[in-house]
C-alpha cells in the first residue's frame, strides 16, 4: 500500500509530493489517517532552514487530527479509553524516551532531552518514515499520546490545542492567576488567543492583549479580552498609561509573552506590577540577546519570570478540553484551509501572516 507526503527536500523551495510505500507496523505502532494537519509558525522556520532540529528531507507537520486504520496491539488514549480502529484522535506531539532523569525524577518529559517530536527533529529517511503530519498517512511510534474525539467536531478547529493551546496550558499551570487578576498578553496569535481564553476561564477581571493585527485583536475581544492594544497605532508609553489606568498604578499581574520578539520582552517587564509574573513563551526559536535590568525590573520588583518549553500530554488534554467547550470560537481561528498538495502555499500564507491558522486537509 502506498501513501502520499509533502516532502522538505531543500530549504526555501517548494515542499516535493512524493508516494512511498507504507512499511509494515511493528509493536505497539499505529497506522493513521490525517484528518487535518496543522500549519505552525515553526513550520515556516524549519522551511526556511533557520532550526538545527530539521533533518532532510523531513515530513513537516506535528499538529495533527487523525482516523486510525490499523493497529499493532491494543491501545488506549490518555484517558484509559480503549482505541479501535476507525476512532479519530488528536495527537500528542511529543515522545519523551522514559528513562532519563527528566522523565523519571523530575516527572517533567517535555524536558527530556531526548524528546522525539515528529515534523520536528525526526528525519524522513528515518525508519518508518512517515514521520509528519504533511502526508495522508503517518505511524505513531509506541508510546505516543492520543486522545480520542468525536468524529461530529471540525477536526481542523482541533490541531491548534496540539502545540499553541498546549504551550498555553502548560504556562498557566506554572502560575495560574488568581481570581479578578490583570492578565495582559502580547500577541494575538494563536498562542495568544488561547492565553485569553485560560485567563477567562480563571476569573481575570482584566484581560489586555497588545498586537498589531485589527482582525486578530478583534477576535480576541471575542474570546474574553477586555482591552485590545493595537501597538501600531499607540505608543509604547500610552499603552503603559492604559494598562496602569486600569490596575491602580500596579502593573499586570501576570504577563504572557507570546511573539518572540525582544522589544516585546522590554515593554512587557515594564508592565508588570511588583511581585507579578512574566511568561514567556512565544521564543521557539533563537531571536538574539534580550537585555534586561535585573536589579531595576526583577531583583527590586520581586519579579518572577518563567520561560515555557513545549509541553505535556496533560497539557494538550486541557487544552482540548477548552477547545472543544468552545468550539464555536476555535473554529474561527482557522482561516486557511489547503490540499495536501498546497502544502507550499499553506506556509507561505503563514510566512506572509495571511492567516491565523491555516491547516492541511489530506
Amino acid at each position: 500500500m502506498k501513501t502520499q507526503v509533502m516532502r522538505l527536500e531543500k530549504f526555501n523551495e517548494p515542499l516535493a509530493l512524493r508516494e512511498i510505500d507504507i512499511p509494515a507496523l511493528t509493536e505497539g505502532q499505529m497506522l493513521v489517517r490525517i484528518n487535518a494537519a496543522g500549519v505552525c509558525g515553526s513550520d515556516v522556520h524549519m522551511w526556511k532552514g533557520e532550526d538545527a532540529r530539521t533533518r532532510l528531507p523531513m515530513i513537516l507537520g506535528h499538529e495533527g487530527v487523525a482516523t486510525i486504520e490499523e493497529m499493532k496491539g491494543e491501545k488506549t488514549d490518555i484517558t484509559g479509553k480503549p482505541l479501535r480502529t476507525g476512532d479519530r484522535i488528536v495527537i500528542h506531539r511529543g515522545l519523551s524516551c522514559g528513562n532519563c532523569f527528566f522523565c523519571t525524577t523530575r516527572n517533567k518529559p517535555w524536558l527530556c532531552r531526548n524528546r522525539k517530536v515528529f515534523g520536528i527533529n525526526v528525519s524522513g529517511s528515518q525508519p518508518p518514515f512517515l514521520n509528519g503530519c504533511y502526508a495522508q498517512h503517518m505511524i505513531l511510534a509506541a508510546g505516543t499520546h492520543v486522545i480520542k474525539v468525536s468524529h461530529e467536531v471540525d477536526p481542523a478547529a482541533l490541531v491548534a490545542a496540539s502545540c499553541s493551546g498546549s504551550m498555553a496550558a502548560h504556562a498557566f499551570s506554572l502560575n495560574p492567576p488568581e481570581y479578578g487578576d490583570t492578565v495582559l498578553i502580547q500577541g494575538p496569535g494563536p498562542i495568544g488567543l488561547y492565553a485569553v481564553a485560560f485567563a477567562k476561564a480563571a476569573g481575570a477581571a482584566n484581560i489586555i492583549v497588545i498586537g498589531g493585527s485589527d482582525n486578530r485583536l478583534e477576535l480576541c475581544r471575542q474570546f474574553g479580552a477586555t482591552m485590545i492594544l493595537n501597538r501600531r497605532l499607540t505608543t509604547v508609553e500610552e499603552r503603559r498609561q492604559q494598562v496602569l489606568a486600569v490596575t491602580d498604578g500596579r502593573g499586570a499581574d501576570v504577563i504572557v509573552e507570546a511573539v518572540g520578539d525582544c522589544s516585546a520582552v522590554h515593554e512587557g517587564l515594564e508592565l508588570a506590577r511588583v511581585e507579578g509574573t512574566y511568561l514567556s513563551i512565544g521564543f521557539s526559536q533563537p531571536a538574539g540577546v534580550c537585555e534586561v535590568d535585573f536589579y531595576r525590573q526583577v531583583v527590586n520588583r520581586n519579579l518572577k519570570i518563567q520561560g515555557v518549553w513545549v509541553s505535556g500530554a496533560q497539557h494538550t488534554a486541557r487544552a482540548l478540553e477548552l477547545t472543544l467547550n468552545n468550539l464555536d470560537l476555535f473554529q474561527q481561528i482557522v482561516t486557511h484551509r489547503f490540499k495536501l498538495e498546497q502544502a507550499t502555499q499553506a506556509i507561505q500564507a503563514m510566512a506572509g501572516r495571511d492567516g491565523l491558522k491555516v491547516v492541511l486537509e489530506p
